[in-house]
Parts: structure tokens; C-alpha cells; sequence
């Protein structure tokens, strides 16, 4: 009698999605309490990561990635996340949000052979496949933890078999091919200690998926750590996330101005759908960048524009729906590891993807909402790095999902001028190996300094080119002569 009086009290701690969702946002549970956080995150904490008293295996891996300093957001959710209390975190895109559950969950597991301790579900395969790495990443001196992402696309046998030979202690995947391996059995879910939901709006606020959500929180144990996570968490959407958890930490940002990335210039042109395949031309010819995300509207687009740009000898790639799973993983991969510089992509990567080399989005097609216009541009621009975002605007629609961001968000997104200065949206290093190679060294300081990436350097003919892997926006001066020019790379 006790077990069915726990269980009926659990049922109900979940929400009931037959209902009308209209009556659960209007609910007692909807009203923000007097103790939520409300903090914008920009730039670097000044404590690190030792502070948090992580595991040395950790801490090693964090020192191997080239981090020292912590964002804002990692200093106020790591030290409660790793005591296992429930989190609710939202925080700019690019801030490192993905550490904290990745961190936390590792410092936390000890892992038991055949027994799964954490489960992490995103919306999209790719950003599973992503999240995924990241574990990898931070668990290369933890040998003993396994990991495995599961997503549809791949024979669920191959899901199967090797959650039969080799049951990994922390899993990563989509709802739908969790719950398929759950409902067959094939994966056990009883003791899960960790329960974390990245883009956590996107995935409860389509109902379909949500269902698909509490049917698996449904198969884990009521005693667990629950953590979600965005960059956009409507007020509309928060009690839907604080019913699967207990008494949770609350990070919100509800000042939308400090969503914005502090790092990103934005910009728009007005223009005629006939005209923007010239325009994306020029500026493609015009713009230096290291990456560049050109987002569309459809599969077809997608295709097309792809296509083109391949044509006119742009190194393009694109990825969309329409691909096999297998096709977009490899062109993901590509992509991230600098092998094209172009991608042409829907909203598929337009939440949660993180490639650090990008420092330009263009808005093809304007986005259906502010919220996915947000999303998009924040892949510029990332972890305090600089960024440009432009978006074609054509038609009236188009002028007012703009509006709606300059209002929400209190940015004022200026028409593109004839001329943009290059160092507003790129880093530049720059010197005269003629000085001394000391100076080389004080150059690798200096981009570190502002950084906190390592940083290598490379002599070539008259230059000392810095250049820092990955995160910063690194662009080669040829004409410099004076080493103070330094100081003016980073204002």
C-alpha cells in the first residue's frame, strides 16, 4: 500500500499533457518565487576550475582543453550541480552551459558495470553527437566511465547490441530512440542518478516530444538529480520544467537585453528575394571570415543554395533533414574540423551546435521568431569572442520578426554600411618577427590573456603569425612594422 500511495504521488508531481496546457501555465506553479537568480552572463569569472574541487582526472582534461577561468554561468551552477541538487539554467548561447551538466555528471558517477547513472536527451542527433564528444572529451582520463549516444537513423540493432556487450554509464540521445530502446527492455533506466535535458524549451513545448520525455523520466528512479538547460525559457515554459524536479536551483535571465552575445555585431539589408543571391555573393567575396553559417528556410533551399555557392567556387557544404544520419554526421564533422569553411544549413543546427571557428551568420532566409533569430546568431560570436550576424530582410514579415528582436532583446540592429571595420567582428595578431623571438612569446601571452585558449605560433617569411586553435577569430596583418599595432588587435 505504501509503493502504490509513492507511486500515485510521483504520477502526480508530473504534469497531466491531456490537459489543456493554457491551465498548467496559468497554475499556482507559474508564479516566480522571491529567491530565482536573475543574472546576464558575460566575460570570464576570475576564480578557476580547481576551486571547485573537481577530480584531479578532471581537472587534468579541463587544463588539456585550454580552460583556465570558468564563465559566469559555470561559477554560479557547478559548485550546487556537483552536490546533485536539481538546476534549471539559463544562460546566453556560447557560455558554456554544456560543461556544467558534463562536469557535474562526471564528477559525480562512480561508475557500476552494466548499470547506466546518466541520461542526457536533446532534440536533434547532431547536438547528441556533439554532447556526446564533450563527455568524451572530459572523461579521457577517466578510462573506467563509458559513453554511447543513441539517435534514429542508425539500425536500432546495432543500438541494442551494444547495450547488451558493453552498457555504457552515461548515455546521450534523442527521445524517440531512447524511449524505442527503454519500451524493448534493451536499456535500463533504474539506475539513473542523473537526468538532464539540453534545449530543454524546444523539447517540452512540442507535446509530441514532451510525452515522449515523461514516458522516459517515468522509467528512472524518483530519487535523482534532474538539470535543463537553455539559452530561451519563456515564463510560459518554467513551470512545465519545474514539475519533473524537486525544490531546483532557478537561473533565469529575465532581462532579454543580456541574452544578446556581448561580442556580436548585427546588422540587416533590405532587399528583393531576386537580389539575394548577388548580395550573399559579394559578401561572401567581401567578409573575412574564418567560418561562415548561412541558415534557410527549407530542405530545398538548403539544396540549392548549396549548390550554387559550389558552383561560383565557394568551399560549401550544407546540411538538412533530407540526408541520411550517416551523410549529416560526416558533413558536421567536416565542417567542425575546417575542412569547408561554408555551411548552408535549416534550423537543424541552429540550436545548441557549437563550432568554434565560426565568426559569421547570415540570416538567408529571416527566422520564423525571435527566439530562433537569437539561437542562430548565437553561433557567432561564442564564449566572449567577436562575431557578425546580418540578416536579408525581403518582405514585411521578414521587418517585423526584426522588430520583435530589437524590442524583446533592446538591440538596435543598424542597416549594413558600405564599409564594415574588419576588427569588429574578427581578432587580429599581428607582428615583425624582425623584433626578437621574445617578442613571439609576448604576442602568445597576449592572445592568451584575452583568450584563455592556448595559443601556438608559427613563423612564416616576415611575419610571427599567433594562432589560436579553434576559439578565437584569428586574422594575419601583412603591413604591420610597429609592435605597439599589438595593443590596437584587441580593442
Amino acid at each position: 500500500m505504501v509503493e502504490a500511495k509513492e507511486n500515485d504521488v510521483y504520477e502526480e508531481e508530473l504534469l497531466d499533457y491531456e490537459e489543456d496546457d493554457d491551465k498548467t501555465v496559468d497554475g499556482s506553479a507559474g508564479k516566480p518565487t522571491g529567491e530565482v537568480a536573475k543574472k546576464g552572463y558575460v566575460g570570464i569569472h576570475s576564480s578557476g576550475f580547481r576551486d571547485f574541487l573537481l577530480k584531479p582526472e578532471l581537472l587534468r582534461a579541463i587544463q588539456d582543453c585550454g580552460f583556465e577561468h570558468p564563465s559566469e554561468v559555470q561559477h554560479e551552477c557547478i559548485p550546487q550541480a556537483i552536490l546533485g541538487m536539481d538546476v534549471i539554467c539559463q544562460a546566453k548561447s556560447g557560455m558554456g552551459k554544456t560543461a556544467v551538466f558534463v562536469l557535474s555528471s562526471l564528477q559525480q558517477i562512480d561508475p557500476v558495470a552494466g548499470q547506466v547513472a546518466a541520461l542526457v536527451l536533446c532534440h536533434t542527433r547532431e547536438l547528441a553527437y556533439q554532447i556526446c564528444h564533450e563527455f568524451e572529451r572530459f572523461s579521457k582520463y577517466l578510462p573506467e566511465v563509458k559513453i554511447a549516444v543513441f539517435y534514429g537513423g542508425v539500425h536500432i540493432r546495432k543500438h541494442k547490441d551494444l547495450l547488451k556487450n558493453e552498457c555504457p554509464h552515461i548515455v546521450v540521445g534523442t527521445p524517440g530512440r531512447i524511449l524505442a530502446l527503454a519500451r524493448d527492455k534493451d536499456l535500463s533506466l533504474k539506475n539513473v542518478r542523473h537526468f538532464i535535458l539540453d534545449e530543454c524549451d524546444k523539447m517540452l513545448e512540442s507535446l509530441d516530444m514532451r510525452k515522449d520525455v515523461q514516458e522516459i523520466f517515468k522509467m528512472t528512479p524518483h530519487d535523482k538529480q534532474v538539470m535543463m538547460f537553455s539559452a530561451t525559457l519563456s515564463k510560459e515554459i518554467r513551470p512545465v520544467c519545474k514539475k519533473f524536479m524537486q525544490d531546483p536551483m532557478e537561473i533565469y535571465v529575465d532581462d532579454e537585453a543580456k541574452l544578446t552575445l556581448h561580442g556580436l555585431v548585427q546588422h540587416y539589408i533590405k532587399l528583393s528575394e531576386a537580389e539575394k543571391n548577388r548580395k550573399l555573393n559579394d559578401l561572401l567575396d567581401a567578409l573575412d571570415f574564418n567560418q561562415v553559417v548561412i541558415f534557410v528556410k527549407s530542405v530545398s533551399r538548403a539544396a540549392e543554395l548549396n549548390k550554387l555557392l559550389c558552383e561560383c567556387n565557394f568551399p560549401s557544404i550544407s546540411i538538412h533533414s533530407g540526408m541520411t544520419q550517416e551523410e549529416r554526421l560526416t558533413r558536421y564533422k567536416n565542417f567542425k574540423e575546417g575542412h569547408k569553411r561554408i555551411l548552408v544549413a535549416t534550423d537543424l543546427v541552429g540550436r545548441g551546435i557549437d563550432i568554434e571557428r565560426v565568426n559569421i551568420v547570415i540570416n538567408y532566409d529571416m527566422p520564423d521568431s525571435a527566439d530562433t533569430y537569437l539561437h542562430r546568431v548565437g553561433r557567432a560570436g561564442r564564449f566572449g569572442t567577436k562575431g557578425l550576424a546580418i540578416t536579408f530582410v525581403s518582405s514585411a514579415s521578414d521587418s517585423d520578426v526584426l522588430n520583435q528582436v530589437q524590442e524583446r532583446f533592446e538591440v538596435d540592429i543598424k542597416e549594413l554600411p558600405e564599409q564594415i571595420d574588419t576588427s569588429t567582428y574578427i581578432i587580429f595578431v599581428f607582428c615583425n618577427v624582425a623584433l626578437h623571438a621574445s617578442c613571439i612569446v609576448i604576442v602568445s601571452a597576449i592572445v592568451y590573456s584575452v583568450t584563455h585558449q592556448k595559443v601556438n605560433v608559427y613563423p612564416q617569411s616576415y611575419l610571427a603569425v599567433a594562432v589560436v586553435p579553434c576559439t578565437p577569430r584569428v586574422q594575419i596583418v601583412k603591413n604591420s612594422s610597429d609592435i605597439l599595432s599589438w595593443g590596437l588587435a584587441f580593442s
